[in-house]
């Protein structure tokens, strides 16, 4: 997904400006006292001394959420003497829906339902045991949940050669986003691309399984390896950085649908 602060600079003004900051050429310096949720047309939107915020591609920011409204508002408010738009997972998420609109709601339904027709968790390690024996321990948890829940069936596979999974588990895990909207989709892809999972996103829409759950079940393999392996600080940092943009979209997630 494309993450659309990631050029915050370009914002014209809208109470940050074109001046950059001595030192930080790519940064946009902070140009504005105060940050604030404010009532708008359609929910709530964030200003920044009154002038309302847009997205790069010039595009209004407005959220039905008025708590969500308050958490970004807060992303802008710690902000020092430049803009880290680093440090805004709330605000990239949600200006990356609004940017993309609702004519891509499809495609983010789609992406979704691409990664569970594949899943993470339906392809299996033939060795070495240790590495199965855990697979199957935290994997099939989460499959033998969705299939109660949903009454559907995985045929999960040993190795990486395509297992088409049954049509009419497919239907119902499409009929299981289908009523998502455009934020909340937007929240579903980030966590599918987070996880490498989109039946964990799934999983968490519905509440079969917790944040830190989910998380674990995506880093079965990763944490295997650092077990065998140790730990290699930049991948962790990664990992954090990854955790971060996760817990975002669980937060635009439960306060879009609750």
């Amino acid at each position: 997904m494309r993450e659309f602060l990631q050029d915050a600079h370009k914002h014209q003004d809208d109470g940050l400006g074109r001046a950059q900051a001595p030192g930080n050429p790519n940064l946009p310096k902070r140009l504005y006292e105060k940050a604030e949720a404010v009532p708008a047309e359609g929910g709530f939107a964030i200003a920044l001394d009154g002038r309302l915020v847009k997205t790069p591609g010039r595009v209004p920011v407005t959220v039905p959420s008025e708590a969500l409204a308050h958490e970004m508002a807060a992303e802008w408010a710690v902000q020092k003497d430049v803009i880290r738009a680093d440090t805004m997972p709330l605000t990239r998420l949600v200006n990356s829906g609004v940017e993309g609109g609702e004519k891509v709601v499809p495609a983010l339904r789609e992406e979704v339902l691409k990664y569970a027709s594949n899943d993470l968790l339906l392809y299996r390690a033939e060795s070495p045991q240790e590495l199965v024996a855990e697979q199957e321990a935290v994997w099939d948890a989460v499959l033998v949940t969705l299939a109660r829940h949903f009454n559907v069936r995985f045929q999960p596979t040993i190795g990486i050669i395509h297992q088409a999974q049954p049509e009419d588990t497919l239907t119902r895990l499409a009929e299981a986003i289908n009523d998502a909207p455009l934020l909340a989709l937007t929240s579903l892809v980030s966590i599918t691309g987070l996880t490498g999972s989109g039946l964990l996103a799934i999983s968490l829409r519905h509440k079969l399984c917790t944040a830190d759950d989910a998380w674990t079940a995506a880093h079965v393999d990763e944490d295997y390896n650092i077990r065998l392996w140790g730990e290699d600080g930049e991948a962790q940092a990664r990992r954090t950085k990854r955790r971060s943009e996760y817990d975002a979209a669980l937060k635009v997630l439960a306060h879009i649908e609750g």
